[in-house]
């Protein structure tokens, strides 16, 4: 049943005058329909203010949102590292990802220039918006700093995966009607676009965010961490910034680590592995910044890790192994690695039957990293059935190396980088070797080693690869220049082109807007 406003009630009644007599109704009828929203009806009060940033927080699981058959947007990312495979084979577009000859018309490419954009143009909107909103008691104008702030994080999130993943991009800061002068931009260089991360990145650090917090928003922590890895990654390639964006990043880096040691029950490592996908432990001590998830809205989007039609959930025999890790990247692990240990580190080679069952052999390596156990179930305890995990965007162990490489590119690694990398690598139960015995040159292996162990399957990889232009040989432990490499995923293996370092803007979104011209090469 509709509940209607008495005044407006009223002014119906008056109108019906109008059968009686000359009375004006120019007041009821001018009223806006409360369900016809616009951006110039909305933007009204604090709660408006709110909602929209919570919508661009929502954008961010655009990475779990489906693919085609068996599979989602996120295996962009670790298909083309040549550290996993798949055991379905059913999905083409992400067959042409494992084997690299997608193009522009493979859906994960699609989804996530538009995801994106969703997430650009969900917070320009509120960075406009927002300031015409007045923020009277309770509301504050710190609140309404805050917000722009968190905006501000979120839209420099969403560009610097955009360059990174396509190189010179569409910079759009304003929101877009089908009337705007630039609602067919043309590509901006990538340098433009690296200074607006830069700058929305300092203006968010400078917004008051609260230093650390457990609900997910972004916080100190994260704008220091994020600002961290975009001044590394433009140190390297292609914009090659080289030693005064080491030195940004080390000291950015730095920030967050003294804080750690102040607070060393707030924001450090988790003792264990498994800590790292305990489901009441997200948003906590390792984890810097998470895409949110919750059953009640959407559940954790990373089961096309689980093996194939193997029970090891409640649902029994399931899963579909589109995403699996590759036995030679695996194997490359030094012995002893607790990562590699069964149930214990990233993967796992037996588990229960039903989750909670007689113990099984899956006959090979899974990824465990992700596994939610109070979901799934374990020994003798049956799962939940609702998978609430994060899926982790930053954590602490990155700030660590991203502090012993840049700092190391400074001329040599000094005591405090080691004791970085070496805090990270202790967790795996490894001899750590001592500080003396290192070179420049096998310090930078080390950490470089350390960040493909330590980070595997969790988007980062890729764009390691490609801001260093040179890959991890599980073969020979040693790294290998970018194009040529031999990714051993599919088949023989196939080798890294240099069109690679970028992917491809999508045919459709060129046919929509030709000033995207020219395709990037080799498409």
């Amino acid at each position: 049943m509709k509940l209607y406003n008495l005044k407006n009630v009223a002014k119906i009644l008056l109108c019906g005058s109008i059968l009686f007599g000359p009375t004006g109704c120019s007041d009821f009828l001018d009223e806006k329909d409360p369900s016809n929203l616009t951006p110039e009806s909305f933007y009204t009060i604090p709660d408006h203010a709110e909602a929209a940033v919570a919508a661009t927080y929502a954008g961010l699981r655009f990475y779990g949102d489906g693919a085609g058959i068996f599979s989602a947007n996120w295996q962009l990312l670790e298909a083309v590292t040549g550290t996993a495979t798949t055991e379905t084979g059913q999905n083409s577009d992400l067959n042409n990802l494992y084997s690299l000859t997608y193009d522009g018309n493979t859906a994960h490419v699609n989804n996530w220039y538009n995801g994106l954009y969703r997430i650009i143009a969900n917070a320009n909107l509120a960075l406009d918006k927002i300031p015409t909103i007045p923020f009277l008691a309770p509301a504050t104008d710190a609140q309404k700093t805050k917000l722009l702030g968190e905006a501000r994080f979120l839209r420099a999130w969403a560009y610097f995966y955009a360059v990174r993943l396509w190189g010179d991009i569409p910079l759009i800061t304003t929101p877009q009607t089908a009337n705007s002068t630039d609602f067919l931009p043309s590509r901006t260089p990538q340098e433009e676009v690296y200074k607006l991360i830069v700058e929305d990145l300092l203006a968010a650090e400078a917004a008051g965010l609260p230093v650390t917090e457990t609900s997910g928003r972004a916080t100190q922590m994260a704008v220091k961490s994020l600002l961290a890895k975009v001044y590394l990654t433009m140190a390297g390639f292609p914009l090659s910034k080289g030693a005064t964006h080491y030195k940004l990043a080390a000291d950015k880096a730095l920030e967050v680590i003294n804080y750690s040691k102040a607070n060393p029950s707030t924001l450090n490592l988790f003792s264990t592995y498994k800590e790292v996908h305990q489901e009441n432990l997200k948003n906590r001590v390792e984890h810097i910044f998470m895409i949110q998830y919750n059953i009640a809205v959407a559940g954790n989007p990373l089961g096309d890790y689980y093996p194939n039609f193997k029970p090891v959930t409640y649902s029994g025999p399931g899963g579909t192994g589109s995403t699996v890790p590759t036995r030679s990247f695996y194997g490359s692990y030094e012995t002893g690695d607790l990562r590699t240990v069964d149930q214990e580190g990233w993967f796992y080679t037996t588990y229960y039957t039903n989750g909670n069952g007689a113990k099984f052999d899956l006959g090979a390596p899974y990824v465990f990293k992700h596994f939610n156990q109070t979901a799934n179930g374990t020994l003798g305890v049956p799962g939940t059935r609702n998978n609430n995990l994060n899926v982790p965007l930053i954590r602490y162990a990155e700030v660590l190396l991203i502090f012993a490489e840049a700092q190391n590119e400074l001329g040599a690694p000094t005591q405090e980088a080691y004791d970085a990398y070496k805090k990270v690598h202790d967790r795996s139960k490894l001899t750590t070797p001592g500080f003396g015995t290192f070179s420049q040159s096998s310090f930078r292996d080390a950490v470089l080693r350390e960040r493909w162990y330590e980070f595997a399957y969790e988007g980062i990889t890729w764009f390691d690869m490609v801001r260093l232009r040179k890959v991890f040989n599980e073969k020979t432990k040693g790294f290998d220049p970018f194009v040529g490499h031999l990714n051993l995923n599919v088949g023989a293996g196939v080798a890294l082109q240099p069109k690679h370092l970028l992917f491809p803007l999508g045919i459709q979104e060129m046919k929509n807007n030709p000033n995207l011209t020219p395709q990037n090469p080799g498409y």
